[in-house]
C-alpha cells in the first residue's frame, strides 16, 4: 500500500469523527468506522465479497460501511430493493463522483445526457428491426464458434464462447468483419483494462475524486497508460468508419447500421449553445468510451452467462436431454457435419428458438442461479430519504446484493439447486409471462432494475437462447474423465471464471449414424 494513503487516512479519520458528531442522523447499522475503513486494504473485489455477504447476514435489510466521508448502503432485501429503485427509482439513479474520465451510459450523471446516450442506443441499434438486420451476422458467428469447436474433442471452451461474442459484438459496433488478429488486439486492451480494473486496483482513484490522481500518482499513471492503449487500437476503427460513405457500409448483401454510425451526429444536450443549434459532438475520445462499454458489457456479462448454462447442462444431463428433445421437436435433427467446406451452415432460426419454452426455462435459471455479476453498479442517492427508520443521507453511494435476491428460499424452493421447470409451472413463459424487469416485483434481478436496468437484456437474452439452442444441437457435452464440472466455484467480481468449463463434445448427428 502507498505511504500517501496512510498518511491520508490519518489526516481525514478525526475530520471523520468530527463529521459524523455533528451530523446525528441515524444511519443503517453497520461495522465501525476503524473497521469500514480497514476494507480498503481487501485485495480483490473478489475477497471482499464474501466480507460483505457475511455483513449482509448479520445486518438485515440492509447495513452501511463509513467509509471516508461518504457512507456506503448495501441492500439485500428484494421487497426493499424495489422500493428504492422502482418506486423511489428517481432518487436513486444517479452514479457516484469519480476523478476517473469517462464517456458512456453506465457512469453518466442521471439527467439529460444519460437519456441522449441511452435512447440512442434503445432506438438505433437496439429497437427490435435493427436487432433481427443483425440475425446474419450472428449466424456468422455461430459458424466460426462451430468451426472452432469441431477442431478437437477434448477442448477448454472458455475463450471461444470470449471469442464468439467479441467478435459479434465488434461487427455490430463497427460494420466491419475484422480478421482474427485485430480482433484479438481489440479484445487485449479491452480485457486488460477490465482486469486490471475488476481487481480493485484503481479503488482508491474513484474513492477520492478530488485527491486521487495527487495521492496515488502511480496508479494514475497506469489508468491513462491502459487508456491511451485502447484509444490507440479504437481510433483508427471509428475513424475508418466515420470516412464510409453516408456512415453505412456493404457486407455481402445486407446493409449493416454500426453504433459508431449514431454516435457521429449526437449532440450532447448540456453543452447548447445559444444560437440553438445544440451542444457540441462527441470527441474521438468519447467515442472511444462509448465503444468500449458497448463491447465490455456486451461481451463479458453473455459470454459469463453462457459458460454457466453450459457448465449446468454438463452437470445435468437429463436436462440436457430434455432440451434436445424440445429442439428436435420443433426443428428436426442436425446436420452432420455441422460445417463442411464453404458451405452456408443450416442453424437453427431465431424465430424457431422463441417457440422453445423450456430453452428459455434453462436460460433463465441459469441467470437466476449464476446471475454474471453479484452487485448492480453502484448508485449515488441525490436526496435525503428515510428507509426502514434509517437514513440514507444525500450523496451516500447504494448497492444491492443481485445474487442473493435470486436465491431468496421465499420466492424460490430449493434455490441453489439448477430446476429449469420451475419457470413452466406458472408462467406462460413462451409469451413473456415471467418479468425480469422487477417492474411488479423482484424474484431475480440480473439485468438489474428501475431505470438503470441494463438496456440490452433483450439482446442478451436471445444471445444466449440463439447459441445454447444451437450448441446443444449440435453436439452432446459430456464431462471428461479426468475432470469435473465444479460449480462451487463463484464468479469472480471482473467476471472470468476461475476454473473454465472443459467439456467433451461429439456430435449428435454422428452418434445416430454409426
Amino acid at each position: 500500500m502507498e505511504a500517501s494513503f496512510l498518511i491520508f487516512v490519518s489526516l481525514f479519520i478525526a475530520g471523520i469523527i468530527i463529521f459524523r458528531r455533528r451530523s446525528g442522523k441515524k444511519l443503517p447499522p453497520g461495522p465501525s468506522f476503524l473497521s469500514s475503513n480497514l476494507l480498503l486494504l481487501t485485495p480483490s473485489r473478489s475477497k471482499l465479497e464474501p466480507i460483505l455477504k457475511n455483513l449482509n447476514s448479520k445486518y438485515p435489510p440492509l447495513f452501511a460501511l463509513s467509509i471516508g466521508f461518504r457512507p456506503f448502503i448495501f441492500v439485500g432485501d428484494r421487497s426493499l430493493a424495489h422500493q428504492l429503485l422502482i418506486q423511489k427509482g428517481a432518487i436513486f439513479s444517479d452514479r457516484p463522483t469519480t476523478n476517473i474520465p469517462q464517456c458512456n451510459i453506465t457512469s453518466a450523471s442521471y439527467g439529460p445526457t444519460w437519456r441522449l446516450l441511452r435512447r440512442n442506443l434503445a432506438t438505433e441499434v437496439l429497437h427490435p428491426a435493427r436487432v433481427k438486420s443483425y440475425s446474419w451476422a450472428r449466424n456468422w458467428v455461430l459458424r466460426i464458434l462451430i468451426g472452432r469447436l469441431q477442431e478437437a474433442e477434448v477442448i477448454k471452451v472458455v475463450e471461444h464462447f470470449q471469442f464468439a461474442m467479441f467478435s459479434l459484438l465488434v461487427l455490430m459496433c463497427f460494420g466491419e468483419k475484422l480478421d482474427e488478429r485485430k480482433i484479438n488486439e481489440i479484445v487485449n486492451v479491452q480485457r486488460r483494462m477490465l482486469l486490471i480494473g475488476g481487481s480493485g486496483r484503481f479503488t482508491v482513484l474513484t474513492m477520492f475524486p478530488k485527491l486521487g490522481k495527487m495521492l496515488f500518482r502511480n496508479k494514475w499513471k497506469e489508468f491513462q497508460q491502459l487508456q491511451e492503449n485502447k484509444e490507440r487500437v479504437l481510433i483508427p476503427l471509428i475513424k475508418s468508419r466515420m470516412e464510409a460513405t453516408n456512415s453505412v457500409s456493404q457486407l455481402g448483401n445486407d446493409r449493416v447500421v454500426a453504433y459508431v454510425d449514431t454516435l457521429v451526429n449526437l449532440r450532447l444536450p448540456e453543452e447548447e449553445t445559444t444560437s440553438g443549434n445544440g451542444g457540441r459532438k462527441l470527441t474521438e475520445k468519447e467515442m472511444v468510451g462509448m465503444c468500449s462499454e458497448f463491447l465490455t458489457t456486451g461481451t463479458d456479462t453473455t459470454s459469463t452467462a453462457l459458460q454457466w448454462i453450459m457448465a449446468n447442462l454438463v452437470k445435468h444431463p437429463d436436462v440436457q436431454s430434455k432440451l434436445y428433445d424440445e429442439i428436435v421437436s420443433i426443428v428436426g435433427p442436425p446436420p452432420w457435419p455441422p460445417l463442411s467446406g464453404e458451405e452456408p451452415v443450416s442453424t437453427i432460426k431465431e424465430e424457431d428458438v422463441q417457440k422453445m419454452a423450456y430453452l428459455k426455462a434453462v436460460v433463465l435459471e441459469g441467470l437466476r442461479r449464476h446471475p454474471p455479476t453479484h452487485f448492480v453498479i453502484p448508485h449515488r442517492v441525490t436526496k435525503e430519504v428515510e428507509v426502514e427508520g434509517h437514513v440514507i443521507p444525500e450523496g451516500a453511494t447504494i448497492n444491492f446484493f443481485v445474487a442473493e435476491m435470486g436465491w431468496d428460499p421465499k420466492v424460490w424452493d430449493d434455490p441453489m439447486e439448477f430446476k429449469p421447470e420451475r419457470f413452466l409451472m406458472n408462467d406462460d413463459i413462451i409469451n413473456g409471462g415471467f418479468d425480469v424487469t422487477g417492474s411488479k416485483g423482484i424474484k431475480m434481478m440480473p439485468f438489474g432494475i428501475g431505470r438503470r436496468i441494463c438496456p440490452a437484456s433483450d439482446l442478451a437474452l436471445l444471445h444466449l437462447e440463439y447459441f445454447v439452442a444451437n450448441l446443444i444441437w449440435f453436439f452432446r457435452w459430456n464431462v471428461v474423465d479426468s475432470y469435473g464440472v465444479d460449480l462451487s466455484e463463484r464468479i469472480e467480481f471482473i467476471v472470468v471464471m476461475k476454473n473454465p468449463l472443459r467439456a467433451q463434445i461429439t456430435s449428435r448427428a454422428k452418434e445416430r449414424s454409426i
